[in-house]
């Protein structure tokens, strides 16, 4: 079910009352549509429950024949130990990388903006920092995903957590003075350093866990390749290495759900009053979208609670993570969530729980609109079994940000010329936020997950402060269980923006999508984590 709240950035701005009676006009509308959407759902999922599976309780399907599944992952060498243990390669690695993509961009990109990296360092050196004005997806996806590449440069070099923070952060700052002829810019400083942070160890990670879950103690080539594409400098240091960093960071064996979905999306429900002409004194234009497109979505859930002897004594033992691409716009969506420091807690027999501060990176773009945030939060990740055979899984997380957000074309937040010339046509600032997401298990056969984020990006620490944004983005999706690991998937989203600055007309756009498509899972009953004395019996 989708929710978004709105908030109105000018209080006491003429025509308030009026902009308010229509907005909770537009959001009844869109409650209606979710809950008789949810209502379908879970009455077809009431009607549609059978009995357990017994095949799934084979040794053979225990293991589960998906990549990330198997028997208790074995050691791979030593992580980190001994001469698998090196600060100096990454920072040779990632100087190295940093040279070649300067002369690659002067030569392939543009010479004026990427002249030698000594030259840049001494005009860099005296000017101000700034928040840039490039593309979003340059700001908001390319650089965290920058950031991902030093920091997994020191994390197969047998460094920590916070250790390749350190990398991050420096590197970031080492391409902000010399890697461009343009002055540093405060805010690729977080999305490369810390955004770059979260992105790249949920990454590592999975790299990791492709490798250390092959069969007999030896990744298999095709798993090398396929952690190498994950994390690139994962790849490239046990190839030119050897030995010295053929070591696997160590799992110790987290409670692990993965999921493919493969699908087309129809767009029923669209509006906005956004004028995309970027000539002021041209006619306005208003937006279109394509109403069909296809998808593919990649999920993990890492370190899922209730597992018994699973600690969560490192950064990220326990992430989320979620890549969608789509026909319309490339790449969608990236979320990666993790628990920075917390611990593990129950409340009774039947449920298990992690609480604590998590670190988060986001990066939405459902083709009319976007969002992107670095940020921390507090909250909880649990699973609740209701039942013999019913789980309730779910996290809840309330934080800030520095975030990103506006419209893909039309009228910006900064003055523009003529033909738009010199406009950011997205809004940055420090951004509350909040997700909400649940999943219920209904035995082996059927999944019913919900998700609602909102991101209200304000006018403290932003360059222009006239305005705010406030988007928010919901789903609830039906999963069924067709044959082995095998199912078939609905799904309803919507996404909702309102855009409130002083100079410009109150932006508002919804976008609602209907998906269906197939799934492949990763393990049995949705992920359920059975940690009750009587599990096997019970199964």
């Amino acid at each position: 079910m989708r929710a978004v709240c709105e908030h109105d950035a000018q209080i006491g701005n003429p025509g308030v009352t009026a902009v308010s009676t229509a907005r909770a006009r537009a959001g009844g509308q869109s409650v209606r549509r979710a809950s008789l959407v949810a209502a379908a759902i879970l009455g077809f999922a009431t009607l549609a429950v059978p009995a357990q599976d017994a095949k799934l309780d084979t040794e053979q399907q225990k293991q589960a024949p998906t990549a990330f599944a198997g028997k208790e992952p074995v050691p791979v060498l030593d992580w980190g130990e001994g001469q698998g243990r090196s600060f100096a390669v990454p920072a040779y690695e990632i100087a190295s990388y940093e040279l070649l993509l300067n002369r690659f961009d002067y030569y392939v990109i543009d010479s004026q903006s990427y002249p030698s990296p000594i030259s840049n360092f001494r005009d860099n050196l005296h000017r101000k920092w700034v928040v840039d004005n490039d593309e979003f997806a340059t700001n908001q996806f390319l650089h965290p995903y920058q950031g991902s590449i030093y920091q997994a440069a020191a994390r197969s070099a047998g460094l920590s957590f916070w250790e390749s923070f350190g990398y991050t952060m420096a590197g970031s700052l080492l391409w902000e003075e010399a890697g461009e002829n343009t002055a540093p810019s405060i805010n690729d400083q977080v999305a490369t350093g810390i955004g770059g942070l979260f992105l790249g160890e949920s990454l590592f990670r999975i790299a990791s866990l492709l490798l250390e879950t092959g069969p007999n103690g030896s990744p298999s080539a095709w798993r090398e390749w396929a952690a190498a594409a994950i994390s690139p400098p994962t790849g490239l240091n046990r190839a030119v290495f050897g030995d010295r960093f053929r070591g696997v960071f160590r799992s110790y064996d987290p409670a692990v759900f993965t999921r493919v979905d493969l699908g087309m999306r129809l767009t029923p429900h669209f509006s906005s009053n956004v004028n995309v002409n970027a000539d002021p004194t041209a006619p306005p234009s208003l937006q279109t979208l394509k109403r069909k497109e296809g998808s593919a979505d990649f999920t993990m859930s890492y370190g899922l609670p209730g597992k018994p002897d699973y600690a969560y004594d490192r950064p990220f033992d326990y992430f989320q993570f979620e890549f969608v691409a789509s026909t319309a716009t490339t790449f969608e969506t990236v979320f990666s969530r993790g628990l920075l420091y917390g611990a593990a807690y129950d409340l009774g027999a039947n449920y298990r729980g992690i609480w604590g501060l998590y670190g988060t990176y986001a990066y939405v773009a459902p083709q009319i609109f976007r969002v992107s945030s670095t940020g921390v939060a507090f909250g909880t990740t649990a699973q609740w079994w209701l039942s013999k055979s019913v789980a309730l899984q779910g996290s809840a997380l309330a934080g800030t940000g520095y975030a990103g957000g506006g419209v893909i074309h039309g009228s910006g937040v900064t003055s523009a010329g003529p033909l738009g010339d010199g406009q950011r046509d997205y809004h940055y600032g420090i951004a509350p936020q909040g997700l909400l997401a649940a999943r219920l298990i209904l035995g082996d056969r059927i999944s019913i997950d919900s998700q609602v984020q909102d991101y209200y990006i304000s006018r403290v620490g932003a360059t222009e402060s006239t305005g705010s944004e406030n988007i928010g983005r919901g789903d609830v999706g039906l999963t069924v269980r067709v044959y082995n690991l095998h199912g078939i998937t609905l799904m309803y989203s919507e996404s909702r923006r309102v855009g409130t600055y002083a100079s410009l007309p109150t932006s508002r756009q919804t976008v609602g999508t209907v998906s269906i498509g197939y799934t492949l899972l990763g393990q049995t009953r949705f992920g359920a984590v059975d940690w009750r004395p009587s599990a096997s019996a019970d199964r």
